[in-house]
């Protein structure tokens, strides 16, 4: 009886539970990358019928963001022709299949180890159908978890797929860390203007092997999810919006108990009843914001930190990049929860601001200090502020904001544009990252290192000003009152 007149939190909780595997599943296929790039780069270095520079590099490290342009612009479709549901499990399949594919690009058409450019296609290829995984995870994962949530747990509940996102870079990190082991990853230098390896003997087991494991290692948790969302309920917003009134209902009763689920049936009937309402129908500013907080998520350059760590941190001097990264991910971890029992008592805008300037003046200080080997622990704490920052904030918050923020009848259509925008900047950023972090004005200077980080935290105060003065808070609304606010 209590179940039927309050609701179900432990089923609440155990749907939400299983959606956020595809925040992980995100989290993971990301930065899967950061471990496992310098052993492909060197393999493909291999080649003898191309030279694989540092343009291919970064284009390869990138694929995977091309994929999550096309899932994120298709997810609005998808989500509304299959359904939330069918949508996650298509997604779940699309990560499996990009696993093995990744770890064995050579399966049936190749010689195995023998790298060329076909070969490099083909494993591009494999990562764009995972990045398409992921986009399609990135716009419809908060927008289930938005459209079951009751609204006074709905920010909590969204923050807890960031947590997941983040969660699954952590257990990368630390699988990429083990599958590594003894083994040295390749050191590659720039020699008379040609990329060379440094070590090849004490790295030959990473080159021909050890990034195939890091990409196999996907298969796992993307099986799980892929299995486990089949017995989830479709969203009730969906339902409703199919006309299967009775099927939504008894999710309701489930969630929320037969006391408030005939009224929130009764408020979703009131702003579904137009289903095909143009884009803007209820304005520009609505369509513009949500895209600028996609675009300022990424563009603030927190992805570049997250897929090179291993990278950024060699070049600080560290003995150790692998460890360095695994202790930023519990870091990124640990702040992350702060957003996540924040969100609803602090509200959106405050987190958000607060997040913005902690990464400015944390990405001010890696610009001014990285490079000097006086100040090394400054820049390694600098880092950190700047990534914690980015965990408490627009990590979560952004993704809270954009489940929410549109109206029921364009929520599906605005989503996907947003975050089609979320991932070309994405792309943009983590593509020209390693270009403009080697950047100099003269030889053996840090220009690019400056540079890079003072573009970021300029992007950072902008974006603060931005949620100031245009961003609405949310906190406490119901996604029916986000149609009836941009109405007015």
């Amino acid at each position: 009886m209590q179940q039927s007149t309050n609701g179900s939190k432990a089923y609440l909780f155990s749907i939400v539970l299983v959606a956020v595997l595809g925040g992980l599943l995100f989290g993971y296929d990301t930065a899967v990358i950061s471990g496992a790039e310098k052993g492909l780069q060197a393999f493909f270095m291999g080649a003898s019928d191309f030279t694989y520079t540092n343009t291919w590099h970064g284009f390869t490290c990138a694929s995977a963001q091309i994929g999550c342009i096309i899932g994120s612009a298709i997810s609005g479709l998808l989500a509304t022709r299959l359904g939330r549901k069918r949508s996650l499990i298509l997604a779940g399949m699309l990560f499996f299949v990009s696993a093995l594919g990744s770890m064995e690009p050579e399966f049936v058409f190749f010689r195995h180890g023998e790298p060329s450019l076909m070969l490099l296609v083909v494993f591009n290829i494999y990562r764009i159908i995972g990045g398409i995984g992921v986009g399609l995870a990135s716009a419809i994962c908060p927008m289930y978890i938005g459209e079951v949530a009751p609204s006074n747990v709905r920010g909590m509940l969204v923050s807890w797929n960031q947590f997941a996102i983040i969660f699954g870079q952590l257990v990368v990190y630390f699988v990429n860390f083990i599958i590594l082991g003894g083994n040295d990853n390749p050191i590659i230098q720039l020699v008379n203007g040609v990329n060379q390896i440094m070590n090849p003997e004490a790295a030959s087991w990473t080159i021909a092997t050890g990034w195939r494991y890091m990409f196999g290692s996907e298969a796992v948790p993307a099986g799980l999810f892929a299995l486990l969302i089949c017995f989830v309920p479709e969203t009730p917003r969906y339902l409703e919006m199919t006309g299967q009134d009775a099927k939504a209902m008894r999710v309701l009763e489930r969630i929320n108990g037969t006391n408030a689920a005939a009224t929130i049936l009764s408020n979703i009937k009131n702003t579904v009843t137009e289903k095909t309402e143009r884009l803007f129908a209820y304005g520009f500013m609505c369509i513009f914001i949500g895209i600028m907080l996609s675009v300022f998520q990424q563009a603030i350059g927190i992805n570049a930190v997250l897929y090179y760590a291993p990278r950024i941190f060699g070049d600080m001097g560290m003995d150790n990049p692998m460890v360095q990264t695994v202790i930023m991910g519990v870091v990124n971890i640990s702040f992350t929860l702060i957003a996540v029992f924040t969100v609803e008592k602090w509200g959106r805008k405050p987190l958000l601001i607060t997040g913005s300037i902690g990464m400015g003046i944390g990405a001010f200080l890696v610009a001014l200090t990285f490079g000097n080997a006086a100040f090394q622990l400054v820049t390694m704490i600098a880092i950190m502020l700047y990534s914690a920052s980015f965990m408490m904030s627009w990590g979560p918050i952004c993704w809270v904001l954009i489940a929410e923020i549109f109206p029921n009848t364009i929520r599906g259509k605005a989503v996907a544009i947003a975050v089609a925008f979320q991932w070309i900047f994405n792309w943009l950023v983590s593509s020209t990252f390693v270009p403009m972090f080697n950047m100099h004005l003269t030889e053996g200077d840090d220009f690019g290192h400056w540079f890079t980080y003072g573009l970021y935290g300029t992007i950072c105060v902008i974006a603060a000003l931005f949620v100031w003065r245009l961003v609405p808070e949310t906190k406490g609304k119901t996604l029916e009152d986000m149609s009836r606010l941009w109405r007015k």
